[in-house]
């Protein structure tokens, strides 16, 4: 029944004895650099199915975050398609980030302070 000594930040007299059948909860430990909030932003995912799943898709690129869009199943729509990217160029355009497609089904948008790299990092097999 050892005593643990000040683990990830905690005082003396937070830590509690564990014995050999007792379990540590890991939610409740706080490193001492790591950060609550998890940092600035957060990455989104999302899929559109029509021109109308757009509005809650974009709200939180409005708010700081990096959302990825899923559009595979509305890629041979060329007019739906070409609607969703014209919107997608304002969301990027009124935060002041960037969008970019990635290959055939994904498009990315990120806000103000993140740039989207057009050139890919390729592997070494040559």
């Amino acid at each position: 029944m050892p005593l643990l000594k000040k683990p990830f930040g905690r005082n003396k007299e937070e830590v509690q004895t564990v014995e050999s059948d007792q379990y540590i909860d890991l939610g409740q430990l706080n490193f001492e650099e790591e950060n609550p909030l998890g940092g600035k932003g957060m990455i989104k995912i999302a899929e559109i199915y029509r021109y109308e799943d757009l509005t809650p898709v974009v709200q939180p690129a409005y708010s700081g975050n990096i959302v990825l869009i899923d559009y595979s199943s509305i890629a041979n729509d060329q007019l739906t398609l070409k609607r969703i990217t014209n919107e997608l160029k304002a969301v990027a355009r009124d935060t002041n980030g960037d969008v970019a497609a990635i290959g055939h089904n994904l498009i990315i948008v990120a806000p103000n302070g993140v740039k989207i790299d057009r050139h890919k990092i390729k592997g070494g097999f040559n």
